[in-house]
């Protein structure tokens, strides 16, 4: 997994396993507690950028921050940063 959102779409597959019994419990708060540290490092980085000013080139967030709010981008770094 390489992306937020592949992240989010493997973490959706392990509830439903753990909701069918197919998983134990300590496996699934394994799984959702490596998950939390992914989340957390690409938060480090967002903040990083967010102090230095500068765009944020994270690729775990890139899909995500497209769908999600490539105006919340250009609010805080400049109206030219998400540009194609």
């Amino acid at each position: 997994m390489n992306t937020a959102s592949e992240l989010r779409a493997e973490l959706a597959q392990v509830f439903a396993q753990l909701k069918a019994g197919e998983i134990k419990p300590g496996e699934a708060a394994e799984l959702a507690n490596l998950a939390g540290k992914m989340i957390a490092s690409a938060k480090v980085q967002v903040e990083y950028y967010a102090l230095r000013n500068e765009p944020p080139e994270i690729g775990f967030l890139k899909d995500d921050a497209r769908r999600a709010g490539e105006d919340a981008v250009r609010k805080m770094f400049g109206d030219d940063t998400c540009a194609s």
